[in-house]
């Protein structure tokens, strides 16, 4: 089955992303209970690269295809899971990207759509939230996603964010707010882990 890569984010709308976003059908991975476990010898780099037995996945629809079935567990640790099977693997950091964004709107009218590195697109609110960690010296933006899961903003991306929270708090708000979807996110505020 040929895979066609999404339009270009800044040629979509915000509306026109919520119903693809929308149409997205995951598999139920959340109501896999497989017996059989085992390690998948997969490894997700700090950098969102997927390799396998030590050798990069260059595959892009490989990757989108592990990802589909890719859940983070209760203990915290990752698993590809089937209906039969549920295969460990290691993740460095958050096994997805936050490589592209686009805003419409202004204050708590706007929203923020973000493209992961497998294609998705996602638009942040309150069940995708921003999550800022690290510390006031290094912060580390990151999406929250569906089950347990995260994308890491990139940083090219989370600059974006950045000019436009400054550009709307005006010179007397330090406080770094930023709305999408009808929820404020702090950039300035700094979650632990």
């Amino acid at each position: 089955m040929p895979y066609d890569p999404p339009p270009e984010l800044q040629d979509l709308s915000l509306a026109d992303i919520a119903g693809l976003v929308a149409a997205r059908k995951l598999p139920p991975v959340e109501k896999w209970t497989p017996a059989h476990q085992s390690d998948s010898h997969m490894r997700i780099a700090a950098d969102g690269r997927w390799y396998h037995q030590g050798g990069l996945i260059s595959r892009p629809a490989m990757v989108r295809l592990f990802a589909s079935v890719l859940r983070r567990e209760p203990d915290g640790r990752y698993a590809l899971v089937t209906p039969f099977e549920q295969q460990w693997i290691e993740v460095e950091d958050a096994p997805l990207l936050a490589v592209e964004l686009k805003s419409e709107g202004t204050g708590d009218q706007r929203r923020l759509a973000f493209r992961l590195n497998t294609d998705e697109l996602v638009v942040a609110g309150p069940e995708r939230p921003i999550i800022m960690r690290g510390d006031a010296d290094e912060p580390r933006p990151y999406l929250g996603l569906w089950r347990g899961l995260e994308a890491r903003i990139e940083r090219a991306v989370y600059y974006d964010l950045v000019e436009l929270a400054l550009q709307e708090a005006g010179e007397a708000d330090t406080s770094l707010p930023i709305w999408s979807d009808g929820t404020c996110f702090r950039l300035d505020r700094i979650e632990d882990a």
